[in-house]
């Protein structure tokens, strides 16, 4: 169930989230922006191509993907660039087509020649595989320090940190999946399914009659973005 608790106007192409100090990410024009109660910060690098996914799961260390350059750039909480992780130059290529933030110094990265899951260590350069190769095309990748979450065309796949399968569910037409206290929400035709990795068990979530755009949850609040404003709501999960 969906409490609306606020409702804010934003201009953008892409919104990414709110981190945990209730600051707003989004995209515009290829430039992403970070927007304080006070400040506006920006990061861009029109070389690059489009931006293909930001994490701001740590908000000092803020990791936006560029696929078509194969690069990952590190941003801290000013939006000013700690370093970049070129995975063309690694003494292994990695053609990546996901990159989101895991513990410590190491990204999840799923390797497009192997169709396998990785952790990448950019200071040590070292690469560890996570999963055995993995079969449909990858729709969305979700994270946190311990857990990855592999949306497929055909399966929701959980892993941990070990590179243990603890989770495998077929995919009834979801088309995208966020975390929610490392279970999963998906959204398929507009409409939420809360998923328990535990369990497997799938639950439709009572949701607003909104355009769902982009979203993003955080342990206390669902924000959907439908295109003209981002909407805060209250999610109340099942039991």
């Amino acid at each position: 169930m969906t409490t609306l608790v606020e409702q804010t106007e934003l201009k953008a192409d892409t919104f990414i989230g709110i981190d945990n100090y209730n600051d707003l990410f989004y995209i515009k024009d290829q430039v992403l922006y970070k927007k304080t109660g006070t400040e506006l910060f920006n990061f861009k690098d029109f070389q690059m191509g489009v931006i293909e996914s930001v994490d701001v799961m740590n908000p000092m260390n803020i990791v936006v993907y560029y696929s078509d350059f194969n690069t990952v750039v590190l941003l801290d909480n000013k939006l000013t660039e700690i370093e970049r992780v070129n995975f063309n130059s690694h003494s292994e290529f990695i053609n990546t087509s996901t990159a989101t933030l895991a513990a410590n110094t190491s990204l999840w990265v799923f390797n497009i020649d192997s169709q396998q899951l990785e952790s990448y260590n950019y200071r040590s350069k070292n690469k560890t595989l996570v999963s055995q190769p993995i079969q449909g095309e990858v729709l969305s990748q979700v994270s946190n320090y311990n857990y990855c979450f592999v949306l497929t065309s055909e399966k929701i796949r959980a892993y941990n940190i070990y590179g243990s399968l603890i989770a495998e569910i077929n995919n009834d037409g979801f088309a995208k999946i966020v975390q929610v206290n490392e279970n999963l929400l998906a959204l398929k035709d507009n409409e939420l399914y809360y998923i328990d990795k535990r369990t497997k068990e799938i639950s439709k979530i009572k949701s607003p009659e909104i355009n769902i755009k982009d979203l993003q949850l955080t342990q206390d609040f669902l924000y959907i973005y439908d295109g003209k404003r981002v909407n805060t709501f209250k999610l109340t999960l099942p039991k």
